[in-house]
C-alpha cells in the first residue's frame, strides 16, 4: 500500500495551492483556522491553579475535527502547514493536542511564500513545533482574556451593556479621544506671510514669487503692524539678488513594506480599510489562478515588521530592473534596510514571490482589488532597489532694506525609482512652484507687488486610519497582526466614529476612556502596553516564562479591579447625548445621536413626547448645484430587504417650507474638488477604489454625460425593452425545446410499446 502524508494548512485556498506543488502523495487538508479556544461562557483560565486553560472545541467544527482525525490515522506522516506567526504556531500545537498526534510523525513546516520550491524545500527541511512561541500566544490569549471578562462586565454595570476593554484597543481609543481633546483645546495664533512679485529689469526675461524670510535671521510676522513695517521698509528700497545655490538633491526610496506601513499606504492610496488590506493581501499570499503558471502564490507572508530580503528576490530584482529600465535605474548594488530594534524579525518583507510576474501581465486574472493592491506591493519593492531620483534643485536669495526674500524651485533630473513608485503622505502640503529664471548675483530686480496675507494656525489633524496605525506602531503598541483588529473594535463598539478619512470620538468612547484612565492607569498607558508586548517577546525569545509574565500583570490589575469596584459601589455614569446641529421639525429640539440594531441615527431627545427620528447626517463637501445649500450624507433603510443604503441630498430636501425646500438627491459622491469650468461641485461614483471626478452641470463645457462616468447604470428604456425582447426569446425558445423533448419522449415510449406487442 502506497505511503500518505497529511498536511494541514488553514484555508482552503491555502490547500488548493499546496495540493497541487506536492503532488499524489500528499493529501492536503484545511483546519479552517483554530480549532479549539478558551470557552465564550466562562473565564476559562484557572488564575489560582496557576493560569491553567480550559481549551475546548470549537461549536460547529466538529464535522472537520472529525475529518481531520480519520485522516491523520491514515497517514504515515502529518505535516502542520499553518501560518508562521505566532498564532499559526498555537494552532499547530491545538491540532497536534487536538488530533492526538504522536510526536515521531508529527511535523512543523512553514512557508514565507506560496511558491512550488517554498512548498518543496520547506517540506523536505521541517522542524518540531516551537513552544516558546506557543507560549507567547498563550500568554497573550490569557492576557486578553483576562481583561476582557473581568474589565468588560465592571463597564457594563456603569456604564452600558455590551461595552468591552482591552489592552490595545482601550490605548487605541485613548489616543484619538486625546487628539480630540487636543483638537477642542488648541487656539489658534495668528501669522502673516509676506509675497514679493519681482521681475528682472530686461523686459520679457521672466518673473517669480519670492517668500519674506526675515533679517539675518529667520522671522516671525505675528501681526498686520509687523507686516506694515517690512512693507514700508522695502517699498521705497532696490531689490537686488544676493544668492544664487544650484545642486543636485538626490531622494532615496522608501524600504519594501511591513504589515503597518502596507496598511497606511493602501489607506491612502486604495482607499482600503486595513481588515480590508490584509483580507486581499491573505488572498494573494494564499495563491491566485494565473493563466499558464497555474495556483500562484504572489506575495510573501504579509504579517511582518521586518525589512530583510532574501538573496535570490534581490539578485531577481536587479535582473529584472536592468532588463527593463537600463543599468542606470539600478542602485548598483542591493538595498538593504535594518529593521527597527525590537522587531520580531521572523520573516521577509512584503514582497512579490516572483518579480516577473508584472501586475499588467496577470492584470486579468485579479480582481479589482487584487490587481490594485498587487501592483501597490509590487511597485514598492521594486522600487526601493532602483536609483535615487536626481533633483536640479535652485534657491535664490534677494535682499531689500536689510531684509531677506527666498524663493526655491525643483525639477527632477533623472526620475530613478519614482519612474515606478511614489510614496503616499498623509498631509501633502507642498504648493506647485514656478520654474526660476536664471539670475545672477547682484542683479537688480523690480518689485510689482507686495502680497500680505493673514492665517492662522491649525489645530492637529484628527488621526485617520493610516496614522493611527502609524503611531500605534512608533509607540510600540500591538504587533502587525493587531492593528487591523484593533481599529475595526474600537469602531464597531462605537467608542470612535469615521468621518470621511478621519476618526472621532464618541461621547460613550471618551466616558469609557475617562473611566478607564481614572481607574486602570496601566491598561490605558501606551508606554505599560508597549512593555507588555516587550515581555511576550521574550517569552517568544524563550528568555521569560509565559506564567510569571502573567502572575506579574494579574497582581497590580487584580487590586486595581477591586479598588475601582469599590470607588464606584453604587455609581452608574451617564453618557451625554451627542447633539446635533440638525433641528427637530416635530418640537425645534436640536436632534441628538442615537444607536439601534442597524446602527447610528438621529432622534428627538424630547422622547416619549416627540418619538422624531431620522437617518444620520454627515455634512460632505461641497455645494448643492441646484439652490447653493449644504450637502449632506444621510442613510436609508430599504422596506423589501430591510438592508440600509447611503444616499447624497440638499439639506433642504424634505423642508416643510415649500419656498424653501429643494429635491436635489444623488448615489454618487460629492467631492471637494469645484470643476475648472464652471466652478460647481463636482461628484464620483460610490464604491471602493479611485473613481475619476465628473460635472454634473448639462450647460457646462466639461459636462460627462452618465455613461460615461463609469460604476453601475441604469438601463435606458431602449435598453430595457431590448433587454426584455431577449428575455422573452429565451423563454420562448426554452419552452420550444422543452416540448420537443417531451414529444420526442412520447414518441420513443410507442415505439417500445409496439415492439413489446410484437
Amino acid at each position: 500500500m502506497a505511503k500518505t502524508n497529511l498536511v494541514i494548512v488553514e484555508s482552503p485556498a491555502k490547500a488548493k495551492t499546496i495540493g497541487k506543488y506536492l503532488g499524489p502523495g500528499y493529501q492536503v487538508k484545511a483546519s479552517m483556522g483554530h480549532v479549539r479556544d478558551l470557552p465564550k461562557s466562562k473565564m476559562g483560565v484557572d488564575i489560582e491553579g496557576g493560569f491553567i486553560p480550559d481549551y475546548q472545541p470549537i461549536k460547529g467544527k466538529e464535522d472537520v475535527i472529525s475529518d481531520l482525525t480519520k485522516a491523520a490515522k491514515k497517514s504515515d506522516k502529518v505535516y502542520l502547514a499553518t501560518d508562521p506567526d505566532r498564532e499559526g504556531e498555537a494552532i499547530s500545537w491545538h491540532l497536534k493536542e487536538m488530533l492526538g498526534l504522536p510526536k515521531e510523525k508529527t511535523y512543523r513546516v512553514t512557508f514565507n511564500e506560496i511558491t512550488k520550491k517554498v512548498v518543496n524545500d520547506s517540506i523536505a527541511q521541517p522542524r518540531s513545533i516551537d513552544q516558546n512561541l506557543v507560549d507567547a500566544q498563550q500568554a497573550r490569549r490569557i492576557l486578553d482574556r483576562i481583561v476582557g471578562y473581568q474589565l468588560s462586565p465592571l463597564l457594563w454595570k456603569k456604564i452600558r451593556r455590551g461595552l468591552s476593554a482591552g489592552r490595545v484597543q482601550s490605548v487605541a481609543t485613548r489616543m484619538v479621544a486625546e487628539r480630540e481633546e487636543e483638537i477642542r483645546a488648541f487656539v489658534p495664533e495668528e501669522y502673516w506671510s509676506l509675497e514679493a512679485a519681482l521681475d528682472r529689469q530686461a523686459p520679457n526675461k521672466g518673473g517669480f514669487t519670492a517668500q519674506f524670510y526675515g533679517k539675518e535671521k529667520k522671522m516671525e510676522l505675528h501681526s498686520e503692524a509687523e507686516v506694515g513695517a517690512v512693507s514700508a521698509a522695502v517699498s521705497g528700497s532696490p531689490f537686488t539678488v544676493t544668492g544664487v545655490k544650484r545642486q543636485d538633491r538626490n531622494r532615496n526610496p522608501a524600504p519594501p513594506f511591513i504589515t503597518s506601513t502596507l496598511q497606511q499606504d493602501a489607506s491612502r492610496k486604495l482607499n482600503m480599510t486595513p481588515r480590508r488590506t490584509m483580507s486581499v493581501a491573505q488572498q494573494l499570499y494564499e495563491g491566485v489562478d494565473i493563466a499558464g503558471e497555474g495556483t500562484v502564490g504572489l506575495i510573501t507572508y504579509m504579517r511582518t515588521d521586518s525589512l530583510r530580503l532574501s538573496e535570490e528576490a534581490l539578485s531577481a530584482a536587479q535582473r529584472f530592473i536592468v532588463s527593463r529600465y537600463g543599468a542606470a535605474y539600478h542602485a548598483g548594488k542591493p538595498r538593504r534596510f535594518k529593521t527597527k530594534a525590537g522587531a520580531q524579525d521572523a520573516h521577509e518583507a512584503i514582497r512579490p514571490s516572483n518579480v516577473d510576474l508584472t501586475p499588467e501581465s496577470i492584470k486579468k486574472d485579479l480582481t479589482t482589488e487584487q490587481y490594485r493592491l498587487y501592483k501597490l506591493i509590487w511597485s514598492r519593492f521594486l522600487a526601493s532597489q532602483m536609483s535615487p531620483a536626481v533633483y536640479d534643485s535652485v534657491s535664490i536669495e534677494v535682499e531689500s532694506a536689510g531684509y531677506t526674500f527666498r524663493a526655491s524651485h525643483s525639477s527632477i533630473k533623472f526620475s530613478g525609482f519614482t519612474a515606478v513608485y511614489e510614496e503616499g503622505r498623509d498631509e501633502d502640503n507642498e504648493e506647485v512652484q514656478s520654474p526660476l529664471p536664471d539670475l545672477k548675483v547682484g542683479e537688480a530686480l523690480k518689485c510689482k507687488a507686495l502680497k500680505p496675507e493673514q492665517h492662522f494656525t491649525q489645530p492637529p489633524a484628527r488621526y485617520t486610519e493610516a496614522t493611527l496605525i502609524r503611531a500605534l506602531e512608533e509607540q510600540g503598541v500591538g504587533r502587525p497582526s493587531t492593528y487591523a483588529p484593533t481599529i475595526s473594535t474600537i469602531m464597531d463598539r462605537e467608542y470612535v466614529v469615521k468621518e470621511g478619512k478621519a476618526l472621532r470620538t464618541t461621547p460613550l468612547g471618551e466616558v469609557v476612556t475617562g473611566l478607564m484612565k481614572d481607574k486602570f492607569t496601566d491598561i490605558v498607558d501606551p508606554a505599560f502596553t508597549a512593555g507588555m508586548e516587550e515581555r511576550l517577546d521574550k517569552v517568544e525569545e524563550g528568555s521569560e516564562n509565559w506564567k510569571q509574565v502573567l502572575s506579574a500583570f494579574y497582581g497590580s490589575f487584580d487590586a486595581e479591579l477591586k479598588k475601582a469596584e469599590s470607588e464606584l459601589d453604587g455609581e452608574r455614569i451617564k453618557v451625554p447625548d451627542e447633539v446635533s446641529s440638525e433641528i427637530c421639525p416635530q418640537c425645534g429640539r436640536n436632534l441628538v445621536v442615537k444607536s439601534g440594531r442597524f446602527g447610528r441615527f438621529l432622534a428627538c431627545p424630547g422622547y416619549p413626547e416627540c418619538d422624531f427620528t431620522m437617518p444620520l447626517v454627515v455634512e460632505m463637501p461641497g455645494k448643492c448645484p441646484k439652490c447653493g445649500g449644504r450637502l449632506f450624507k444621510r442613510t436609508g433603510m430599504s422596506k423589501k430587504t430591510k438592508k440600509q443604503f447611503t444616499y447624497y441630498c440638499c439639506e433642504r430636501v424634505g423642508n416643510k417650507d415649500e419656498s424653501k425646500r429643494c429635491d436635489f438627491m444623488t448615489w454618487d459622491v460629492p467631492v471637494k474638488d469645484n470643476c475648472p469650468q464652471c466652478g460647481q461641485t463636482m461628484f464620483k461614483k460610490s464604491g471602493r477604489g479611485f473613481k475619476k471626478p465628473f460635472c454634473i452641470n448639462e450647460n457646462c463645457s466639461n459636462f460627462t454625460p452618465e455613461e460615461q462616468r463609469g460604476g453601475y447604470r441604469k438601463k435606458t428604456e431602449d435598453a430595457a425593452e431590448k433587454s426584455a425582447a431577449k428575455k422573452t426569446a429565451a423563454k420562448k425558445a426554452a419552452s420550444k425545446k422543452t416540448t420537443a423533448k417531451k414529444t420526442a419522449k412520447k414518441t420513443t415510449a410507442r415505439k417500445t410499446a409496439k415492439k413489446s406487442e410484437g
